[in-house]
């Protein structure tokens, strides 16, 4: 399968608007950015889809070879149809904004700005958690055949601990 160069260039060309329109204060140039960017994928999808085949329509003298795929021509009808949603969405936020506020573009708030200047180390999230974290903590647990005391099983598994036997592991000398 070859691939359509122009196509490629233009669907590289709507994507690259369509983010940079998205990254915008701007509600209408953010629809934009949002419209530039399906259809992006439309084509992108189009051009997934193969060659141009005969219409998916059942023949007996047609090889299945020769079918065209339904398959991304659904997928494009349902990315149209979310689009549209999308943008009648948009449409209504961008045409009460402009009603309420009589701007179009989004503003920093007091709260934004506090939450972009607090630190991302919180000292009661980032702190050390106990090696004991039960709400019932046992005073002895067993070890093989023998009891340990809670607070020495942590260190049971540490290379050069006092409670690992020395002899090497399968009993062989």
């Amino acid at each position: 399968m070859s691939v359509n160069l122009t196509l490629l260039t233009v669907m590289g060309a709507l994507y690259a608007c369509g983010i940079y329109l998205l990254l915008e204060r701007s509600l209408t140039r953010v629809l934009l950015g949002l419209m530039l960017l399906a259809n992006a994928t439309n084509l992108l999808i189009l051009a997934t889809g193969g060659y141009a085949g005969l219409a998916p329509l059942f023949d007996k003298a047609t090889p299945a070879g020769d079918y065209n795929d339904p398959l991304p021509q659904a997928l494009i009808l349902t990315s149209i149809v979310i689009s549209f949603a999308v943008t009648a969405f948009m449409l209504g936020i961008i045409y009460r904004t402009w009603v309420l506020a009589r701007q179009d573009e989004i503003q920093d708030d007091a709260e934004d700005r506090r939450v972009a200047e607090t630190p991302s180390f919180d000292a009661e999230d980032d702190s050390v958690i106990p090696v004991e974290t039960s709400e019932f903590p046992l005073a002895t647990v067993m070890s093989g055949d023998r009891p340990v005391r809670a607070d020495k099983a942590a260190s049971e598994e540490q290379p050069g601990s006092l409670n690992v036997d020395p002899s090497p592991e399968g009993g062989g000398k």
